[in-house]
């Protein structure tokens, strides 16, 4: 990575940010908005920003319990709303543009608590990497004119891990978290109890030191997805019947592993070109 270019990208989006007034963050707590966060609260002033953090059951709630904290020690006030995806028409049957309903949904609601709080631009942490996967949530952000500073910026995820760490933000290693929504194949209806189904498997493997890590839904069939080097870990006796016996409680037969390993967007695998 080219030092110079890296800090030429954030002396741009530290030149974006400056130009705003003041700003709603749509902040998740992960990589990319706690960075956006923390660069937009040192450009215009913690006084100048809010963040906003939806509450839902596709987002669980060591994740939330981590963006609260975050907000805090970054001094910034937090705004926290709820929102069932669950409830909006086109999203449990899960089609591929699922996203889009679900971030339309959340971004609409930044927009009503911006303007209620005479705050003029909504921010969202896009990044160039996103261009570069099925992303039907962009299209809400691009009819609702979201501001995606870091992806303006041409900012992409190693650049921001990067930057992160030397701003000494402890998210800067942070795993990719992506809403529990994604871990089911399309046409696949998502409901309370399947979402907790993935929940409960996944804390297992968050607390048993995993890093990188999915569990795909597939009906009786859970399918997990590790990084690789992290694999052989799975096939230890002991670690492997405790993880049997938690995913068989939490309501699935059949317990895989993806010899793949994790990757993002695993299931847009089964998508047409142009879905």
């Amino acid at each position: 990575m080219n030092k110079m270019s890296l800090h030429a990208k954030m002396a741009k989006l530290q030149s974006l940010l400056a130009e705003m007034e003041q700003v709603v963050v749509a902040f998740s707590g992960g990589v990319d908005s706690t960075f956006l966060l923390k660069v937009a609260s040192d450009c215009l002033g913690a006084q100048k920003v809010v963040a906003l953090t939806a509450t839902s059951p596709t987002y669980p709630d060591f994740e939330y319990q981590q963006a609260c904290e975050l907000a805090r020690e970054l001094g910034v006030e937090q705004i926290v709303i709820e929102s069932n995806e669950l409830e909006i028409p086109g999203f449990a049957d899960n089609p591929p543009r699922r996203c889009y309903h679900c971030k339309y949904e959340l971004f609409s609601l930044c927009l009503e608590k911006a303007e209620e709080r005479g705050f003029a631009t909504v921010l969202d942490g896009s990044n160039l990497d996103d261009l570069a996967d099925y992303r039907p949530g962009r299209d809400a952000v691009k009819e609702l004119q979201i501001r995606s500073p870091l992806l303006e910026a041409g900012l992409g995820k190693d650049d921001i891990r990067a930057l992160s760490r030397e701003l000494g933000l402890k998210t800067w290693d942070k795993q990719a978290f992506a809403c529990l929504s994604s871990r089911f194949p399309y046409g696949t209806k998502i409901t309370v109890e399947r979402l907790r189904q993935i929940d409960s498997c996944e804390t297992f493997l968050r607390e048993n030191g995993f890093r990188n890590y999915r569990v795909r839904y597939h009906d009786e069939i859970a399918r997990i997805e590790v990084a690789p080097e992290e694999i052989q870990r799975l096939l230890d006796n002991q670690l492997r019947d405790s993880l049997v016996a938690t995913f068989k409680q939490a309501g699935f037969t059949f317990i895989t592993l993806d010899l793949q390993g994790y990757r993002t967007g695993s299931m847009n695998a089964t998508l047409p070109k142009n879905p």
